[in-house]
């Protein structure tokens, strides 16, 4: 049968019942809309809180961790090597938390071409001092540049500028909690006590905000060196060497790598956050289940708004197969209204959830805990574009399939008889 006929023949009953057609394109287009804005949201929103932690974790992390050694010295005695040694009370005896030959290790790690950076890092407990009151604390000792280029460092100094820690002897960037309980301002002194009874005056040159309010109240940032001077420690003293790759699903693999490589302890970041990782994919399940959902109703009313039109159009359906249409082209002719609505509506709907994502994405969103987002989170990714046109077609192709099956299926001779 012509092809042009059939789209002709289509777009007449299309017509014919306009408002129904517009009541079906309406429900596909609410529901891509919805789809898109959704995603967009809740996946903007995963980006956002995973953000908060991963923005600032290294991919792989390389350090000592204090632990007792496995061989003990029970185990060297020849009279006891064929027997269960238990031993209670196991001390972590000789191990250190110094990265031993840190600097060519340093140089390796960035010298593999899986690596973006890699910088060193250094963490010193200490007691910040508040009139007679000792609030603990944790000075992390960086090289501010590197870590600014490699885990957004600058973004979270909320007040001064980060690389004043570098350039200013003495000088430190306190967590905001922490500011707010010492009461400190950009340019006053801190005093500082080390766990070596130490007593150092720090210049507060800027405020860290990580987002995190029981972290701000802890964590505080210095140069490497000053940190270094804090513990009274070599040059070449560093604690943890900070990686950060290529691709972020190689960590689990260089750091088995390197730990067997270095003889040294490796942490990835999937093993460091796992519940983040978890609570992202349950979120984003929940929204790809919420919008498939909306994308099923809007099916199936479209699959009542065919079966009613083909309940009303028996006669055309039997004047057209006594006229010398096939089945088939009944089928198509079914088929390609209820296609009709699906790309319409889900161009419709496509353009309405952009619509939608940009508006939210210019609602202001101001709050002391997040000082880097300024308005609601949007991702724009266009996998949810594809995703949400080639669902509008699926679904309505088999709502329209079952309908067009059945007027394929009419028998002009009972139709007509019956008139």
């Amino acid at each position: 049968m012509n092809t042009r006929l059939i789209y002709g023949i289509a777009k007449s009953l299309l017509l014919a019942r306009w408002r129904q057609t517009l009541v079906a394109a309406v429900g596909v287009a609410f529901s891509i809309a919805m789809f898109i804005t959704l995603l967009g949201f809740m996946n903007g929103l995963n980006d956002l809180l995973d953000g908060l932690i991963l923005n600032r974790t290294p991919h792989v992390r390389l350090y000592n961790e204090i632990k007792p050694s496995e061989n003990q010295p029970v185990n060297a005695a020849a009279e006891y090597q064929d027997s269960y040694n238990f031993i209670s009370s196991v001390k972590s005896g000789i191990s250190r938390q110094e990265i031993y030959n840190s600097g060519p290790i340093l140089q390796a790690v960035k010298d593999d071409a899986r690596v973006l950076g890699a910088t060193p890092k250094l963490t010193a407990q200490v007691f910040f001092n508040e009139g007679t009151i000792e609030i603990t604390g944790v000075i992390n000792g960086v090289d501010v540049e590197e870590e600014s280029r490699l885990f957004n460092f600058r973004d979270y100094v909320t007040a001064g500028n980060a690389i004043d820690a570098k350039n200013v002897a003495n000088s430190i960037i306190l967590g905001k909690g922490l500011a707010d309980i010492l009461v400190a301002d950009i340019g006053d002194v801190v005093q500082v006590t080390t766990i070596q009874g130490e007593r150092i005056p720090l210049k507060v040159v800027g405020y860290f905000q990580s987002g995190i309010q029981e972290i701000d109240k802890v964590q505080s940032y210095a140069s490497i060196s000053t940190t270094q001077k804090l513990l009274g420690k070599p040059a070449n003293y560093i604690t943890d060497i900070q990686v950060k790759l290529h691709e972020l699903d190689m960590a689990p693999a260089v750091a088995k790598e390197y730990e067997q490589l270095f003889d040294i302890d490796a942490e990835d970041i999937q093993t460091a956050n796992a519940q983040f990782e978890t609570g992202s994919s349950v979120r984003s399940i929940i929204s790809y289940a919420v919008g498939i959902v909306l994308l099923i109703v809007a099916g199936f009313g479209i699959f009542n708004i065919l079966n009613m039109m083909i309940y009303e159009k028996m006669d055309s359906i039997a004047i057209l197969k006594a006229t010398g249409f096939s089945g088939n082209d009944v089928n198509r002719i079914f088929l390609l209204i209820a296609l009709s609505i699906g790309f319409f509506g889900g161009l419709v709907g496509l353009l309405f959830g952009f619509v939608f994502s940009i508006i939210i994405d210019n609602i202001p969103f101001d709050t002391a805990a997040l000082p880097t987002i300024k308005t609601y989170p949007i991702n724009y990714n266009p996998m949810f574009y594809f995703i949400g046109a080639s669902f509008s077609l699926i679904t309505t192709y088999f709502a329209g399939f079952f309908p067009a099956r059945k007027a394929s299926k009419v028998d002009p001779v009972e139709i007509i008889r019956g008139k």
